[in-house]
């Protein structure tokens, strides 16, 4: 009897388990926008820092990062407890957050001068009055701000994906994506940083391969630093725009349907199957996102309007 106990334990166990792991490879899936530009952006934090100061700097960070999440992590399990009815509004805001801040990055791009912001940064940077130990906690400080926005966004986006499990599984499985999360997301940026290094470090030796090796990471470090912010920013399109077109389910149903109509065109249809929802979703979120920028922007005159009246 203590056997069968023991093994109808184990075995809850087991499907306890699995759900927490099907779960958060849900949930991984739907943050996937967020981890992106996460990782764009903390990469982008460390501009400017000496090089031997670059590793303490994400060291620093990705512990400000784990503190944002054993605030942010109970916080969901109350709300989730609690107030279960706040999931989905709180979803639908990290959405249009999402597509705000993609939309703002490319009015950013086009409406000021990144050239200019770049050489500012360089001249500060050489002026032997700065206070170095000053910039590197600004640098540190503001990244982990930064954290605490992007970490919200998947703490709120998992929390959603697991709302109605037990609360078991809902502490299982936000506790292993915010520590897989953080350890990824700073892992991989501590990867981009010294990626240059490596690479000036193998041009250095006498082996041709080596050289060609180090040569071709010297190349590929500043693409990878782009592409990971034009990827992170397509994706924020993509999973906003997708969660706020599922919170409106006549836009959910229309989006589906246009799936289904895609893939019952000849040739074509299976490939179209798969684009046409995501593409969808990524419009509605430039949409949203802009629809966002023009009120917050709006707004923001305004206030400042009244304040100089």
């Amino acid at each position: 009897m203590a056997g069968s106990s023991l093994f109808t334990l184990i075995d809850d166990i087991a499907s306890v388990l699995d759900d927490v792991a099907l779960m958060s490879k849900v949930a991984a899936k739907k943050t996937a926008g967020v981890l992106g530009d996460d990782l764009a952006l903390n990469a982008q934090q460390v501009t400017g820092v000496s090089a031997d100061r670059e590793l303490p700097v994400v060291w620093a960070v990705a512990k400000g990062s784990f503190k944002n999440k054993l605030i942010l992590v109970p916080a969901a399990l109350l709300i989730g407890t609690f107030a279960p009815w706040a999931v989905i509004p709180l979803l639908m805001l990290g959405g249009a957050f999402l597509c705000f801040e993609g939309f703002e990055k490319l009015a950013h791009k086009y409406l000021h001068d990144s050239a200019a912001e770049h050489e500012e940064l360089r001249h500060a940077l050489s002026d032997p009055q700065i206070d170095l130990l000053a910039f590197e906690k600004d640098k540190i400080g503001g990244a982990i701000r930064t954290d605490f926005i992007l970490s919200a966004e998947i703490i709120v986006i998992t929390l959603g994906t697991v709302a109605g499990e037990p609360f078991i599984k809902q502490l299982s499985v936000l506790a292993l994506i915010a520590v897989v999360m953080t350890i990824g997301v700073y892992g991989l940026v501590a990867g981009i940083v010294k990626l240059d290094d490596a690479g000036l470090y193998l041009s250095r030796k006498a082996s041709s391969l080596l050289r060609g090796l180090g040569n071709l990471l010297l190349s590929a470090a500043p693409w990878l630093m782009k592409s990971l912010s034009v990827i992170g920013t397509a994706a924020m399109f993509m999973v906003g725009g997708g969660i706020l077109t599922h919170g409106i389910p006549a836009a959910h149903h229309l989006i589906e349907q246009l799936a289904a109509s895609a893939a019952g065109l000849p040739a074509l249809g299976a490939v179209l199957s798969v684009l046409t929802a995501p593409l969808l979703n990524g419009l509605a979120g430039i949409v949203a996102g802009a629809l966002v920028l023009a009120v917050v922007t709006g707004a923001s005159l305004g206030w400042r309007a009244l304040k100089g009246a």
